[in-house]
């Protein structure tokens, strides 16, 4: 029996309240995207979303483990083709994003695969965190960030192999942003993402982090990071400039550009990433975004 047309509808409007209230710098730029394609990114952030909060909200290691087995489980059931391990026809308002989630992702035929590799950026931080390197950092931003960039490939166009890398560097580049802006955040929940030889190249040890020392050499890391994530940045824009201008080359840029400016307001703030979180304020966006258009 189908999935009644009422049913998907609530599903994905579901989807579009969580972008909306969890997402706000992606439900700001979405609004440029023809419908079906808004819709179906919102289904693909609603699962991201559930994923990260199931993990993350878990009380212990065991309830973790738990969480991540029976997404890994949801998702076989929303991907597979196999009737045998459908998810279920209806509007279920437990899960309501899960319908429409499934009909995304089998619509544009995203490969379960970069599901699977999301789930096991997600299990990358159980525990405590600790970055050995810049090689460590690059394998967790692709599993955390620049895998969504892929899955988006589909959703916002036909998929080609030149689409790829440049949607693999934008997500690099967003992560590497919101890791420079939640340092102190993320350091409150025994995570620290930085890498550590990096720190030591700079003069910067863990306990600098802990104590939120403001000076010189953490003012010098945050440059050097901030230079990197804008290369990231400048790598993504062939890519961009590949999509259909239906939108999508305009929602993927003011994405970049929104997101670029965080590293704008960190630099104003003479680094200071400890006292307040960082934001671009809702008058800069709508000006990033006539930046973007023209």
């Amino acid at each position: 029996m189908p999935v009644s047309p009422s049913s998907l509808s609530a599903s994905f409007e579901a989807c579009r309240l969580m972008t909306r209230l969890h997402a706000k710098t992606f439900h700001f730029a979405s609004h440029v995207l023809p419908r079906a394609k808004r819709n179906d990114a919102y289904a693909v952030y609603a699962f991201c979303r559930y994923v990260d909060d199931e993990v993350d909200l878990a009380p212990d290691e065991p309830s973790r483990l738990r969480s991540l087995a029976a997404l890994g489980e949801l998702l076989s059931a929303a991907c597979d083709e196999n009737p045998a391990s459908d998810v279920g026809r209806t509007f279920d308002a437990a899960l309501p994003w899960l319908l429409a989630f499934r009909d995304t992702v089998r619509r544009r035929a995203i490969p379960k695969n970069y599901f699977e590799d999301l789930l096991a950026g997600v299990a990358m931080d159980r525990g405590e965190v600790r970055i050995a390197n810049w090689e460590e950092l690059d394998r967790y931003c692709y599993h955390v960030a620049s895998v969504v960039g892929l899955i988006m490939v589909h959703v916002l166009t036909e998929p080609a192999p030149e689409l790829f890398k440049p949607a693999r560097d934008l997500g690099t580049a967003m992560q590497l942003t919101n890791i420079l802006r939640d340092i102190a955040e993320d350091w409150d929940r025994d995570r620290l993402y930085l890498p550590l030889d990096e720190l030591d190249k700079f003069g910067l040890t863990p306990e600098d982090i802990a104590r939120r020392r403001m000076n010189e050499p953490f003012r010098a890391m945050m440059r050097f990071q901030i230079g990197r994530a804008r290369a990231y940045y400048g790598n993504a824009e062939t890519g961009i400039a590949a999509l259909p201008d239906d939108g999508s080359r305009y929602c993927a840029r003011l994405m970049s550009t929104v997101y670029g400016a965080i590293l704008d307001e960190i630099e104003r703030a003479d680094y200071q990433v400890y006292q307040r979180r960082v934001r671009v304020s809702f008058p800069r966006k709508l000006w990033l975004a006539l930046k973007a258009r023209w």
